[in-house]
């Protein structure tokens, strides 16, 4: 294996993408968070502004993945999560741009129902709106297996399936949101910093990864700090390595990083948003007009309050908050947030 000196734009140029997310997006100051806090200074990265389908962190893996799928002939796209998926919406709303016939493997089971309007409402209602056929099958634990089973039924019927992971996380996932970092490195040096820490909500592991593994070649003295939302950190943590010597491999890095996914900030249970959460949730509306989602962005802030609080960084420090999207869940959660 190599060296990292190559930089990384040029080893993510040899990979080729449809376009499908609106890039870059932008890197914006939290001046009034940042002050509510004490410090540090605080940053977001709009992962929320990708465009399509209400945008997402999704779409920039999915730039990279559907390529293959098209290269391949594909001319259905299979994937799956829960009711409010996020990974499920975006996925949805791409096949729809794209022409391709959509099955998702709607998981039940894995949490009860928060809310009355949880089965309707939110990214419900839009996979619906974008055509999306869904299929209810119950929560083994295992984030692939139906996907995989809906992907040889259809197989049988004639159809040409391409499985979508679990929240599009994979290695060649990884490999496309490692993207994120070279826009950061580019926005960071215009504005005159380098970020000490980027947080982000970590669950299906391929964001985080490709967090790690463009750090590594880009922004070395820069932390990936993920907040585990699944109240699972170790299985997080595992996959989060899995991911990144996947798509080392693929980029044709070396890697020694340390792998950060901090526990306690995922409330009861995935999918269960407690009162710091709801908090989170305030402070971005109220002090910085962002709309966080209870289930992964809401707890991605919770997480980085708290470390903030416990003076995990200097007040002249630099943080990245990165949104990952996911601003229609809040209407499936309405009752529930109190707000």
């Amino acid at each position: 294996m190599q060296t990292n000196r190559r930089p990384l734009a040029d080893r993510l140029a040899l990979f080729p993408r449809l376009g499908l997310a609106d890039l870059p997006t932008p890197l914006e100051p939290m001046q009034r968070l940042t002050a509510h806090l004490g410090g540090p200074r605080l940053w977001v990265k709009r992962e929320d502004a990708t465009g399509l389908g209400f945008g997402g962190n999704k779409l920039r893996k999915l730039d990279y993945v559907l390529h293959e799928a098209i290269a391949k002939g594909a001319d259905t796209i299979v994937s799956g999560g829960v009711v409010q998926s996020n990974s499920q919406r975006q996925v949805a709303a791409v096949a729809a741009k794209l022409g391709l016939a959509c099955h998702l493997a709607v998981y039940h089971g894995r949490l009860e129902p928060p809310t009355g309007e949880y089965k309707s409402s939110g990214n419900a209602f839009l996979n619906r709106l974008y055509g999306a056929h869904l299929h209810e099958v119950p929560w083994t634990g295992d984030r692939n297996e139906a996907i995989r089973t809906l992907v040889g039924d259809l197989e049988t019927k004639g159809h040409k399936p391409y499985f979508v992971p679990y929240g599009v996380s994979n290695a060649l996932g990884a490999v496309g949101y490692a993207t994120t970092i070279a826009e950061i490195e580019a926005q960071a040096a215009q504005s005159g910093f380098v970020p000490s820490a980027i947080v982000h909500c970590s669950g299906s592991a391929g964001t985080q990864a490709g967090l790690v593994v463009g750090a590594a070649i880009a922004m070395p003295g820069t932390g990936i700090v993920g907040i585990d939302i699944d109240a699972e950190p170790e299985r997080v943590r595992a996959d989060v390595m899995k991911f990144v010597l996947e798509a080392s491999e693929l980029l044709d890095v070396s890697f020694a990083a340390r792998i950060e996914v901090v526990a306690g900030h995922a409330g009861p249970a995935y999918g269960v948003p407690h009162d710091a959460t709801i908090e989170a949730i305030r402070l971005a509306g109220r002090l910085e007009a962002l709309a966080l989602d209870p289930v992964y962005s809401g707890k991605g802030l919770a997480g980085l309050i708290a470390l903030i609080r416990q003076g995990r960084w200097r007040k002249d420090e630099d943080v990245i908050f990165l949104h990952t999207g996911g601003a229609p869940a809040l209407f499936a959660y309405q009752s529930a947030l109190g707000i």
